[in-house]
């Protein structure tokens, strides 16, 4: 089998790729690495678009169950009315990422869409091991629900949407939600989710591709979840894949690029949520690796990407 990359994302690609292959290739453990390099990758893919000037940030903070203080970024484009808002969640392999790395990009997504986001900076794993990360997500939903009059957010109108292991974590929640009996979720947004920590097998095929690759993978849930990664004790509420029932769950969307060491995980979710009555919409997108639009985003696959999300954003 001979995979075809999407031509202006090849294109864009091959010089990341080269950096990639200079970069120095940490052990499957190294959690100190990864931060330094992804961390600064992820500075620089944020910083290719410029970021609104409509759009301001305000923070705030939640007590979590341990009694730990979450930091918590309200965007809010100027002068939009009151609606409907979305529960942000970052990406970083559970690993690294933080709510000011991704300033920008959900800034992009409130300017353009008109809802306002709140971004949760949960902690990190290893330091804070699950289900520290979960947690700090459900009382970010929380507190966004008690706090929605003051905010002019319709609390049956909140969705929660993330990217890799945001999306995962977007996923956990949303069941969380569900078997604790609310705040409810309007519907999630799983932008090429991190969602089973099975996934540690290489794929040939997929290898060249990887911008996430096997070996981070395995060092991102081993970090969450100890010796109980791949085994038969991990909850759902971190690895949404292990979830028996989907029934009950929100209106989802979601999207995986072909190249992605995801798809087939979300695949399978995005097909066992179809199975559980939930209404799915899912989207593959030909010839691309993950996180393809922060790289490539002048590309036609991006921009579609990118307003699909818009578009779902738009509806709630």
């Amino acid at each position: 089998m001979t995979f075809t990359v999407d031509p202006q994302v090849a294109a864009i690609l091959a010089p990341v790729a080269e950096a990639m292959a200079d970069a120095p290739h940490p052990a499957v453990g190294d959690v100190a690495t990864r931060r330094v390099a992804l961390e600064a990758m992820m500075a620089q893919t944020a910083a290719l678009q410029p970021t609104p000037a409509d759009v301001t940030a305000t923070d705030f903070h939640a007590v979590a169950a341990d009694g730990a203080k979450v930091l918590l970024r309200w965007y809010a484009k100027d002068g939009a009315a009151p609606g409907p808002a979305a529960l942000y969640l970052h990406g970083g392999g559970m690993i690294l990422g933080s709510v000011a790395l991704y300033d920008a990009p959900i800034a992009r997504y409130v300017s353009a869409s008109g809802v306002p986001m709140l971004a949760v900076d949960y902690r990190l794993a290893p330091e804070h091991p699950d289900p520290t990360p979960i947690e700090d997500v459900y009382t970010g939903l929380r507190w966004l629900h008690e706090h929605a009059a003051e905010l002019g957010v319709d609390p049956a109108r909140i969705a929660v949407m993330g990217d890799s292991a945001g999306g995962g974590l977007a996923a956990g929640v949303t069941l969380l939600a569900r078997d604790r009996g609310g705040p409810a979720v309007a519907r999630q947004i799983l932008v090429f989710p991190m969602l089973d920590d099975r996934t540690t097998t290489p794929d040939p095929e997929l290898v060249p591709f990887a911008t996430w690759t096997y070996e981070d993978n395995a060092t991102g849930w081993t970090a969450l979840l100890g010796a109980r990664a791949g085994g038969p004790d991990v909850s759902p509420y971190a690895a949404a894949a292990r979830a028996a029932d989907l029934s009950g769950l929100p209106p989802t969307y979601i999207e995986v690029g072909q190249l992605d060491i995801f798809r087939d995980e979300d695949l399978d979710y995005a097909r066992r949520l179809g199975v559980a009555g939930v209404d799915v919409e899912f989207h593959l997108h030909p010839g691309v690796p993950h996180e393809f639009e922060t790289f490539a985003w002048d590309t036609d696959v991006a921009r579609r990407a990118v307003a699909d999300r818009l578009r779902v954003l738009g509806s709630l």
